[in-house]
């Protein structure tokens, strides 16, 4: 896991006229999985019968924002996320709006719900400084093993991020 959240927001922001954009959530479909250029991520690579991968728009805008790719982790009681990414124009200096990396991981707490596991959500973050931002931002916990950056959203922080939330799922 490697993606930075750079502000948490209830809808998307666009950056060049400070307007708050809502957003709109639905799972990613192989052909468009398969077009996407310039990501860091080979996304059509992710087994889709091992990963629900979801796609997180901007309200009036057809490009994907974001994607998440989650799996029901049953035996633990979690949803496990396994990437999450912004897209390439959401990324650096010159990025188009604010607030997708919070935004992907609030539909993973919201899956979490539905599967009935109170919002309880976990991850590998790829490095300490990542952790450290998980951590502050999510309010993510570290646990350590069986990966040694693993972190976990537990239900109180979860509810959290939820109600910070504004989007719809279609």
């Amino acid at each position: 896991m490697n993606i930075e959240i750079d502000k948490l927001t209830p809808c998307l922001e666009k950056i060049s006229t400070g307007k708050i954009v809502n957003t709109i959530y639905s799972k990613a479909l192989g052909n468009e999985l398969n077009s996407l250029i310039g990501w860091n991520f080979k996304w059509s690579e992710i087994s889709q019968n091992k990963f629900e991968i979801f796609k997180l728009n901007a309200e009036n805008d057809d490009r994907i924002q974001g994607l998440i790719a989650i799996a029901n982790a049953a035996a633990d009681k979690a949803v496990y996320v396994k990437i999450a990414e912004s897209a390439p124009h959401n990324l650096g200096d010159n990025k188009e709006y604010l607030g997708v990396g919070g935004h992907l991981f609030a539909i993973a707490v919201t899956r979490s719900f539905e599967l009935g596991y109170g919002g309880f959500i976990y991850m590998d973050a790829k490095n300490l400084k990542l952790v450290e931002h998980y951590s502050k931002v999510l309010g993510a916990s570290f646990i350590g093993s069986p990966h040694p950056f693993r972190m976990a959203v537990d239900e109180q922080a979860a509810a959290r991020l939820i109600e910070y939330y504004n989007f719809r799922r279609y």
